[in-house]
């Protein structure tokens, strides 16, 4: 959720610049000062069991009608349709506000290591087309909630919610607005990212935390990085 603010108020620019690479005057600038105020005044919004609620658990509370939306990856929708609940029906998928003309991703990703048997790196070559196949790419994401990570597919078996993300993704790749995602560590280095995660799950549930405290735990992440 932190991150969706951070990209609707201040865009990708200030997203990569903040959050990507870093940037101090950045991550305690203006524009972090107001993701921050946002994201205090949301906390109302919020139950007081939510901390440390699993994803899959909010989003069972949508589908039950116990709560209004949630802010989450396409993958959530597979537990809606799991619950036999239809897309443009039941519920429906949008950009978080401030946030249609950008696209923060997260990729399911296999590393392959470095092998001296031919066999072995001919098997890992056919597990890697495998992969990547349109088949398994369709198979696959159509179960799971996502979109395929290829840009080349027919999207027509997939409903109306994959449909507007992969149409945004391709989008947003020609524009330059795709942003990787902090909190599923594909912007930063894992240290980085817990604690940059730590203090603005602090700021959350602590609400005598203060913005300014939270400004400088996050300059003394970014600071870490330099050593």
């Amino acid at each position: 959720m932190f991150e969706s603010v951070a990209l609707g108020v201040g865009g990708t620019a200030f997203y990569n610049k903040a959050l990507v690479k870093l940037d101090e005057a950045a991550l305690t600038g203006n524009e972090m000062r107001k993701t921050l105020e946002v994201l205090r005044r949301l906390k109302p919004y919020t139950d007081d069991k939510s901390a440390g609620r699993d994803w899959n658990q909010a989003t069972a509370l949508v589908i039950a009608g116990k709560a209004g939306f949630q802010l989450m990856g396409d993958w959530a929708k597979g537990e809606f349709l799991a619950a036999n609940q239809e897309p443009g029906k039941d519920f429906s998928c949008t950009p978080a506000p401030g946030t249609a003309h950008a696209y923060s991703f997260n990729v399911d990703s296999f590393a392959m290591f470095q092998l001296k048997s031919g066999e072995a790196r001919k098997a890992q070559g056919y597990l890697a087309f495998l992969l990547m196949g349109q088949n398994f790419q369709e198979q696959f994401n159509l179960r799971k909630g996502s979109i395929p990570a290829r840009l080349n597919m027919n999207l027509e078996k997939f409903d109306e919610c994959a449909k507007l993300s992969g149409q945004d993704f391709s989008a947003m790749a020609k524009t330059g607005a795709l942003v990787p995602s902090v909190a599923h560590g594909m912007a930063v280095a894992p240290a980085v990212q817990s604690a940059l995660r730590a203090a603005v799950s602090d700021f959350w549930n602590n609400d005598k935390a203060t913005v300014n405290e939270t400004l400088a735990r996050l300059a003394l992440a970014a600071r870490a990085t330099a050593k």
